[in-house]
C-alpha cells in the first residue's frame, strides 16, 4: 500500500526562501499580522490530516467507489470518506482563505493552494468533494446577490454544504455556445431550469447536507451561441428564510460514469426537471460569471496532477531503495547483497528525477500563481492588482496543461520504476497513473489551454502580459549574469527567453494570415512557454540554494535542490528545441492529410 509524506521542507523553502511569501503578504493590509509561525503550523496541520485522515483511504475508495440508488437518487461514497469530511469540516478547514465576514478564517489563497496540494497527493478522488466549493464561493462572491451571498456563502464558507459547476452536457463540452439547458422565469423572480448535464464532478454524495448547483442555462429570450448564456444556483435542497432546509429540489443523479479513474468520485449524470434557481449576475453573461469557478478549477486541476507526481514520486523512490535486480553496470555497489538496488541504474534515475523536477517545479509555480492571486485580489496598490491579474491570467493556462501534461509523464515513469509490481492495484502506482490521466481532459482540455494561451493570452493583448512576465525574468537574468556560478541556470534561461520574443512573434504573423497556424502551433508553443517558466522557477531556487551554502549550510536539502536543477536543465528543458521545430514546421502536414484519414 503506498505511503505519503507532506512535503513541508520544500514548502516552507518556496513560501519563506524563494518568495518571502509573508513579508510579500504584509503590503496587502488584511494580512499585516500574518507570521512565519502561523503558516508553518497551518502547514503542519494540513499535512497531518491529509496523510492520517484522507490516504488511507486512497486505494480502499478507488476500489469500492461510489453507489447510485436509481430510486432515491442518492450516492453513497466509498467507506469513511463522509467520516473523513466530518472531520475535515470540524477542523475548519473548509475555511482557511474564505472572508471573515462569512465564518472564514482569512489566510491567504497561498496557504490553501498548499491545503490542497497535500490533499490531492493523500487521495485526489475525495478531495474534489470539498475543492470544487471554493470554486462556487469565488463566483458567488463575485456576482451573487446579497441574498444569495446570506444564503449559501457562510455554508459553504464552513463545509456544510459543497458546490459544483453544471455546464457539460451531452452535445456539449468545450463548446459551451451549443448548450439547450432552459430555464424559465417565474412570477416571483426565481426560474425553473430543465435539462440534462454530464460529468459534474461531486454532483450528488452524502457528504454534506445540501449541494450548492450552479448551473450554465438559456433564457427563452436568449441570443444564440455563448453570448446567450446565464448562470444560475440550484441547490438540491431548497433553502428556507430562515435557512433552514426545505423541500427537494428536481435535480437529480440518473447515473453515475465508469471512468478509468478518480473512482472515489462521484461523477454525475445530472437531470433537472423544472428545477428552482435564482440568476448569478447578469441575464446572458453567465460565462463571465463561470469563469471565475473555471480559472480557479484550472489552478486546481494543475494542483492536482502535482499532488500526484510528488506522492508517486516518493512511493517510486522508496521502491528503488529496496527493490534490488542485477548489479551496477560499473561494478557491485551491495556487495553484501545478491544484486544491487536498482536505484543504481541510470535509467531508473533518470525516471525518478523526471517526476522530482516536475513536482519541484509545479510547486513553485502554484505557489507563485496563489501569490499572484492574493495581491490580485487584495494588494491595495491599484497597479499591482492589475499586474497580478494580468501575470496569473498568462500562467493559468500553463498551470493547469503543462502541469497535468508532465505529471502524466511522472506518474507513468514512477509505475516504470516498479517494474510488473507497478501494474499490480495494491501497490497504488496504477492509481496515480490512473487518476492523473483525467487532468489533462477536463476543466478545458490542455489542448484548448494551449489555444488560450497563445491565441488570448498572448497574441490576444498583443504581448502584454508576456512582456511583463519577460520583464521579471529579464530582471532575474541582469541581476545573476555575472554570477558565474549561476552560468549553468541563467545561461539557457537568457537563451530561450530571446528565443521565445522571436518565437511568438513568427507565429502571430503565421496566425495573421491563417488562424489554423495558431491551431497547429499551440500545443508546442504551451510547451516552450512552460520551459521558461520552470527554468526561471529553478534558476530562483538554485540561487537560494547555492546562497545557503555559500554561507556555511550544511543542509543536504540544498544540495539536492541545485543537483535536481542540473538534472532538469540537462534532460528536460532541452524539449524546446524540437517543440520550436515542430511548431515552425506548420500547419500543412496536419490538415493536408485528407487521404491519411480518410
Amino acid at each position: 500500500m503506498p505511503s505519503y509524506t507532506p512535503p513541508l521542507r520544500d514548502m516552507q523553502f518556496l513560501l519563506h526562501e524563494v518568495f518571502d511569501s509573508v513579508e510579500r503578504l504584509k503590503a496587502i493590509p488584511r494580512y499585516a499580522e500574518l507570521d512565519a509561525d502561523t503558516v508553518n503550523a497551518v502547514l503542519e496541520g494540513a499535512g497531518q490530516f491529509a496523510a492520517e485522515v484522507t490516504q488511507p483511504l486512497n486505494l480502499s475508495g478507488d476500489s469500492e467507489g461510489c453507489t447510485l440508488d436509481r430510486d432515491t437518487h442518492t450516492v453513497t461514497t466509498p467507506k469513511g470518506f463522509k467520516e473523513a469530511y466530518a472531520q475535515f469540516v470540524a477542523g475548519g478547514w473548509p475555511a482557511l482563505s474564505c472572508e471573515p465576514e462569512y465564518g472564514g478564517q482569512g489566510l491567504p489563497f497561498v496557504a490553501n493552494q498548499c491545503l490542497y496540494e497535500m490533499l490531492n497527493s493523500a487521495n485526489q478522488a475525495w478531495t474534489m468533494y470539498p475543492g470544487l466549493s471554493h470554486g462556487a464561493y469565488e463566483a458567488l462572491h463575485a456576482y451573487g446577490s446579497d441574498a444569495q451571498k446570506q444564503t449559501y456563502l457562510g455554508k459553504l464558507t464552513s463545509g456544510e454544504w459543497t458546490g459544483t459547476m453544471c455546464l457539460t452536457e451531452p452535445q456539449c463540452g468545450t463548446d459551451l455556445g451549443l448548450l439547450t439547458t432552459k430555464a424559465e422565469p417565474q412570477p416571483d423572480g426565481s426560474y425553473r431550469l430543465t435539462g440534462s448535464k454530464i460529468f459534474i464532478s461531486a454532483g450528488e454524495h452524502d457528504m454534506a447536507e445540501n449541494i450548492v448547483h450552479l448551473v450554465l442555462a438559456r433564457l427563452p429570450d436568449a441570443p444564440k451561441g455563448s453570448k446567450g448564456i446565464s448562470l444560475f444556483v440550484v441547490p438540491k435542497f431548497l433553502v428556507n428564510d430562515d435557512g433552514s432546509l426545505g423541500a427537494r429540489n428536481p435535480i437529480y443523479c440518473t447515473g453515475l460514469e465508469h471512468k478509468m479513474g478518480i473512482h472515489g468520485n462521484a461523477t454525475a449524470q445530472i437531470s433537472l426537471e423544472g428545477a428552482a434557481g435564482t440568476l448569478v449576475g447578469e441575464p446572458n453573461k453567465g460565462l463571465q460569471a463561470m469563469f471565475i469557478m473555471m480559472n480557479a478549477a484550472r489552478l486546481g486541476v494543475g494542483n492536482q496532477s502535482l499532488g500526484l507526481t510528488e506522492v508517486a514520486f516518493q512511493n517510486a523512490l522508496a521502491y528503488a531503495k529496496e527493490r534490488i535486480q542485477m548489479r551496477s553496470l560499473s561494478g557491485p555497489k551491495a556487495k553484501d547483497k545478491p544484486a544491487d538496488p536498482i536505484l543504481v541504474h541510470p535509467d531508473v534515475r533518470r525516471s525518478l528525477l523526471t517526476a522530482k523536477a516536475y513536482a519541484e517545479a509545479g510547486r513553485a509555480l502554484l505557489v507563485y500563481c496563489a501569490l499572484l492571486v492574493d495581491e490580485h485580489l487584495y494588494h491595495p496598490d491599484e497597479k499591482r492588482r492589475k499586474q497580478a491579474n494580468q501575470l496569473v491570467a498568462l500562467l493559468t493556462p500553463i498551470a493547469k496543461a503543462f502541469v497535468t501534461d508532465n505529471g502524466f509523464i511522472a506518474t507513468n515513469e514512477c509505475m516504470q520504476v516498479f517494474g510488473g509490481h507497478g501494474y499490480i492495484h495494491e501497490n497504488g502506482m496504477e492509481q496515480f497513473v490512473r487518476d492523473a490521466r483525467i487532468n489533462l481532459i477536463y476543466e478545458g482540455t490542455n489542448t484548448v489551454q494551449s489555444l488560450d494561451l497563445l491565441g488570448r493570452k498572448v497574441l490576444g493583448d498583443q504581448g502584454a502580459a508576456l512582456k511583463l512576465f519577460g520583464k521579471e525574468v529579464a530582471a532575474f537574468i541582469e541581476a545573476e549574469g555575472v554570477n558565474e556560478a549561476m552560468a549553468e541556470f541563467i545561461n539557457p534561461l537568457a537563451f530561450l527567453a530571446d528565443k521565445l520574443t522571436k518565437f511568438t512573434t513568427e507565429l502571430g504573423f503565421k496566425a495573421f494570415t491563417s488562424p489554423d497556424e495558431a491551431g497547429g502551433a499551440s500545443v508546442d508553443y504551451l510547451r516552450v512557454a512552460g520551459h521558461l517558466v520552470y527554468a526561471y522557477l529553478f534558476a530562483r531556487m538554485a540561487k537560494v540554494a547555492q546562497t545557503a551554502l555559500a554561507a556555511g549550510s550544511t543542509d543536504p536539502f540544498y544540495t539536492a535542490k541545485l543537483q535536481t536543477a542540473r538534472f532538469y536543465v540537462a534532460r528536460l528543458f532541452p524539449e524546446v528545441a524540437s517543440r520550436m521545430q515542430t511548431a515552425r514546421s506548420g500547419v500543412a502536414n496536419l490538415l493536408d492529410t485528407d487521404a491519411a484519414l480518410a
